[in-house]
């Protein structure tokens, strides 16, 4: 399966855009109608309560998927150490999303540099989170070795795909689950991926699929409302390439030509 959506949706930038003035509250139900998963980013921030998910849950179809981006307590303000307490609270809340919750993402900071003892205890830590698959966002290159992919290899979790224009991108597939987080490729958050460069991506994500493995593509370029336009290009184009494709995203809105583009 294939699935494209967004960092987040709940942003007052989109509200004219994307969102064509609807209330607030109507926000996440009109995102299900275009898109069939989502990154959930505020929950990095602000842990999220189980009657959020709950509500979330709710308002989505059946086959809607959600990717949770783990909170910062533990990748960014512990760095990593002591992890299982902070994974059993996460765990704890982010079950209410059922069957819904596909991958959870774990954003490590720029700043942490590689320290192998420390991932072997986090990988073995999450192993008390089985039922969902797990990524990993490496931002500092001292990580992009042979040793981190096979370490992450055998325990089946994917290196995050991260592309952006201040941090530099570890393109490398450990699993048979793809995690790509497009930032903005000239100017982080902003910036509006051009035609070839979503040609680009739609080529390597066909090839992944052809090869059977289940591709994640969320666009983190909210800042001005590139993100939604740029997800629903990207569909189109995987859609275009072959009328079979159609049935890969077997779970996938149909597009409306008004969004088709920016």
């Amino acid at each position: 399966m294939i699935f494209i959506g967004t960092s987040g949706w709940s942003y007052r930038e989109w509200r004219q855009r994307f969102y064509s003035g609807s209330a607030q509250k109507h926000w996440l139900e009109f995102y299900a109608e275009h898109f069939a998963a989502v990154e959930i980013n505020g929950s990095f921030y602000r842990l999220q309560s189980s009657d959020t998910f709950k509500r979330w849950l709710d308002q989505t179809p059946s086959t809607f998927r959600f990717a949770l981006k783990a909170n910062r307590y533990l990748t960014h303000r512990k760095k990593l150490l002591n992890p299982l307490p902070s994974i059993v609270i996460e765990k704890s809340h982010a079950e209410a999303l059922g069957d819904k919750l596909a991958v959870v993402l774990w954003q490590l900071p720029g700043s942490l540099q590689k320290d192998s003892g420390l991932l072997k205890q986090f990988i073995d830590a999450l192993q008390q989170w089985p039922k969902v698959r797990h990524s990993i966002e490496f931002r500092h290159s001292s990580w992009f070795n042979d040793q981190t992919a096979d370490c992450l290899a055998k325990a089946d979790i994917a290196i995050c795909i991260s592309d952006a224009a201040t941090w530099p991108i570890w393109d490398r597939v450990t699993t048979n689950l793809v995690y790509i987080r497009l930032h903005g490729h000239a100017q982080t958050y902003v910036s509006c991926y051009s035609e070839s460069e979503l040609s680009y991506w739609a080529e390597r994500i066909s090839r992944w699929n052809d090869e059977g493995k289940e591709v994640h593509v969320y666009f983190d370029n909210t800042a001005e409302c590139a993100a939604p336009f740029n997800a629903l290009a990207l569909q189109a184009r995987l859609k275009s390439y072959d009328v079979n494709m159609r049935r890969t995203f077997g779970i996938f809105p149909v597009i409306g030509e008004k969004h088709a583009g920016m």
